[in-house]
C-alpha cells in the first residue's frame, strides 16, 4: 500500500472506480434464490446505507431471515449462499440492531457511514511519471526490457535471475483487487485474463465488457501500477513484471468516490474463488475504518463477513497477499490510537487494542501480511510492522532522502504501468505486497499441484532470513524510530525474511 487517503488508504492510493454500464451478473454457484421473496436492488436512494449480514453457511437465509430484512425495511442486494454473507440495503438505520436479534442471524453491520452516494476524497503520495523523453532513452542489457535498468527491486529479490529459468506459467493468474485495471497498456495486454475480471464496487460483480478498467482520475492508476508489478509483459515494451508470464486479472472494488467497502471486497474473495485464480494482491484496507474491532457489532460483523470470504477463496485454491500499511505503527503494540476512522465521516481519536481491533485485509487469518524494504534492504520509513503480524518482507521504495538506490534509476521509488500506456514510480507497502504476490505466482507456477497452504510455506521457507534492523534510525537524526522484535526468521520487522524468487523457481 503506499501512501493513500491517509497514509495507508490504497497502500499508495486508492482511488476511484468508474460506474460502467451493462447488466449485473449473478455469481455461478453463490447466490441463492432470494430474489423472488425479496426484490433485487440495483440501486438505493439518497438515504440509504449497505449492510452485511451473516448466517449459516451453504443454504442461504432462510424463510424467517428472509422476512425479517424486508420487515426492517432491508433489500437483499446479493447473497453469497456458500459462505452465508448477504448484501444489503436499507434506510432504516436501526436497521443492523433490530436483524441482529433474529433467529439464525450469527452477526450484522453497517459497512459505511456515508450514503451509498459517498463524496470524493483525494490520494495521498507522491507518483512521478517517465517523461517521454526518459522514456524514449531508456537503455537496458541485452536481454532485458527498456525500462528495466530502472527497476532496483527485481535483483533485490533475485528476480532478474529467476527469469532466466522461468518467466511464470500461462496457466497461473493473479487478480489484483484494487481500484481497476487498464488492460489496453502494452505492458498488461499480453497477459490480461479478461475472464477473471469484473467489478464488484457495488458488492455483487458486474462482469460488463471493461467494468474492471480504472476511472480517469490520477488515484484511479493505484491498481493499473500494481498489476504492472506483478506481470508486466516481457515483451521488449517499458519494463518487467516480477512474473512476466503469468496472467494478470482486474477485480476492480473501489466505488467513484474513491471507497473500499466490505461489501466489495466480499465479492472480490469470492469471485477469484469461483474463477480459479491461484493470487490475489490487497494493496488496501477496507474503509470506513482503519481498525475493525471485535467489541463493536457493526466492525465485528464485517471482520466476519471479509474472513469468511478470504477463506473460501484459500480453501478454492487461492492465495491472498496483503500490504501491511504505512502508518509506521508497530501493529503488536498494546494499544494504538487510529486518528482517521471513520474516513467517510467523522474521525475522531480513538485509543484500540490491535490485538483485538485488526485492518481488513492485512490482518485476516491466511492472508500473507506484507512489509516494505527500501533499497537499502531494510524497512521502509512508512511501512507498518509487528511480531506475529508481518509475515514477509519486499521492496515498497522510501523517500530518496532515506534511501535512495544504487542502481542507475536515480529514484527510490517502485515502476509501475500508469493507465493510458505510460510508467510511472511510487513508494509504499502498496508496491511491496505485488512483488510477494509475483514470487507466490512463481512458485505455483512451478509446483503447479500445489495447495494454498503449500504455496505459503514455500513463500517463507524460500525467502531471506533477515535480522532485525537494530538500532533502526532511519533518518539518522540520533533518535530510534521504530523497535523490532524477533529472531532472524521471524521478526517484526520482516517476518521470515525479504522474498527471494530465484529460490522460488529453483529450490
Amino acid at each position: 500500500m503506499t501512501a493513500p487517503r491517509t497514509c495507508s488508504r490504497r497502500l499508495v492510493a486508492l482511488p476511484l472506480g468508474i460506474v460502467m454500464a451493462g447488466a449485473l451478473a449473478i455469481l455461478p454457484n453463490v447466490t441463492a434464490s432470494a430474489a423472488d421473496a425479496v426484490p433485487t436492488a440495483t440501486t438505493a436512494d439518497a438515504t440509504s446505507l449497505s449492510y452485511i449480514v451473516n448466517v449459516a453457511t451453504g443454504r442461504g437465509p432462510s424463510t424467517t431471515v428472509k422476512k425479517a430484512i424486508a420487515d426492517a425495511g432491508g433489500t437483499i442486494v446479493i447473497s453469497y449462499d456458500r459462505i452465508g454473507v448477504i448484501v444489503v440495503h436499507s434506510s432504516n438505520r436501526d436497521f443492523a440492531r433490530t436483524v441482529r436479534r433474529v433467529p439464525g442471524v450469527q452477526s450484522a453491520g453497517v459497512t459505511r457511514n456515508a450514503p451509498l452516494a459517498a463524496q470524493s476524497t483525494t490520494e495521498v503520495g507522491a507518483t512521478r511519471v517517465l517523461s517521454a523523453k526518459e522514456v524514449a532513452s531508456a537503455q537496458s542489457a541485452e536481454g532485458q526490457d527498456p525500462l528495466e535498468s530502472s527497476q532496483w527491486d527485481l535483483p533485490a529479490i533475485k528476480a532478474d535471475k529467476a527469469h532466466e529459468k522461468t518467466l511464470g506459467s500461462r496457466d497461473v493468474t493473479v487478480a489484483v483487487i484494487d481500484t481497476g485495471v487498464d488492460d489496453t497498456h502494452p505492458d498488461l495486454a499480453p497477459n490480461f485474463d479478461r475472464e477473471a475480471s469484473v467489478n464488484c464496487a457495488s458488492g455483487k460483480p458486474d462482469t460488463a465488457d471493461g467494468a474492471w478498467r480504472p476511472s480517469t482520475s490520477e488515484g484511479a492508476a493505484h491498481g493499473t501500477h500494481v498489476a504492472g508489478e506483478i506481470a508486466a509483459a516481457k515483451n521488449g515494451i517499458g519494463m518487467t513484471g516480477v512474473a512476466p508470464g503469468v496472467r494478470v486479472a482486474g477485480i476492480k472494488v473501489s466505488t467513484p468516490a474513491d471507497y473500499i467497502y466490505t461489501e466489495a471486497v466480499v465479492c472480490g474473495f469470492v469471485w477469484a474463488a469461483e474463477h480459479h485464480v491461484d493470487v490475489t494482491n490487497n494493496s488496501y484496507y477496507t474503509d470506513p475504518w482503519n481498525f475493525n474491532c471485535l467489541d463493536d457489532p457493526d466492525q465485528r460483523a464485517l471482520v466476519d463477513a471479509t474472513t469468511r470470504a478470504s477463506r473460501y477463496a484459500e480453501r478454492k485454491g487461492t492465495v491472498n497477499v496483503a500490504a501491511a500499511g504505512n502508518e509506521r505503527r508497530d501493529l503488536d503494540a498494546d494499544s494504538l490510537t487510529d486518528p482517521a476512522s471513520p474516513n467517510d465521516g467523522t474521525p475522531g481519536d480513538r485509543v484500540i487494542d490491535p490485538h483485538k481491533c485488526l485492518v481488513i485485509p492485512p490482518q485476516l487469518p491466511g492472508v500473507v501480511t506484507v512489509a516494505a524494504t527500501g533499497a537499502k534492504g531494510i524497512k521502509s520509513s512508512f511501512s507498518n510492522y509487528g511480531l506475529n503480524v508481518i509475515d514477509v518482507a519486499a521492496p515498497g521504495g522510501d523517500s530518496i532522502l532515506y534511501q535512495p538506490p544504487a542502481a542507475p534509476a536515480g529514484d527510490a521509488g517502485i515502476l509501475g504501468t500508469m493507465p493510458g500506456g505510460t510508467w510511472a514510480f511510487k513508494s509504499g507497502t502498496s508496491m511491496a505486497s505485488p512483488h510477494v504476490a509475483g514470487v507466490a505466482a512463481l512458485i505455483k507456477s512451478t509446483h503447479p499441484h500445489a495447495t494454498a497452504g503449500q504455496v505459503k510455506a514455500l513463500l517463507y521457507s524460500e525467502a531471506d532470513a533477515t535480522p532485525c534492523t537494530d538500532p533502526y534510525d532511519i533518518d539518522s537524526d540520533g533518535e530510534i524510530d521504530a523497535v523490532c522484535k524477533g529472531p532472524k526468521n521471524h521478526n517484526g520487522f520482516y517476518g521470515r525474511g525479504i522474498v527471494n524468487a530465484l529460490n522460488a523457481v529453483t529450490k
